[in-house]
């Protein structure tokens, strides 16, 4: 089974700043859109950003302006960098990788974001 392995989340403060990591295999990371979505308790999964495997980024609009998603293509790994962290951004975030080969799901991260 694939795995993508992620790290980074926990419980921080309104206003503050955590980056999320997610590593992956090659053969489904170096010809693949990488992205970020989350899920809040009872609430649908929402894209909060994506990156293509040539740098090309887009951003959902809940978090557009507080983050930025980026790609190291020599370590295998996209990360989320937060940034003006608020309550309502409190769910759990998923890393996906998606290309010709099928979508692939890392395990989830909590992220609390609460004084």
């Amino acid at each position: 089974q694939v795995q993508l392995v992620q790290s980074g989340g926990g419980l921080v403060q309104p206003g503050g700043s955590l980056r999320l990591s997610c590593a992956a295999p090659g053969y489904i990371f170096n010809d693949n859109t990488m992205a970020w979505y989350r899920q809040a308790p009872g609430l649908q999964r929402e894209l909060v950003a994506a990156i293509t495997s040539d740098g090309t980024a887009t951003y959902g609009d809940s978090m557009k302006g507080r983050i930025t998603i980026s790609r190291d293509n020599g370590e295998n790994t996209v990360y989320l960098q937060m940034n003006r962290l608020k309550p309502e951004d409190t769910a759990t975030y998923y890393c996906l990788s998606t290309g010709w080969r099928g979508n692939f799901w890392g395990q989830g991260t909590w992220v609390t974001v609460s004084s």
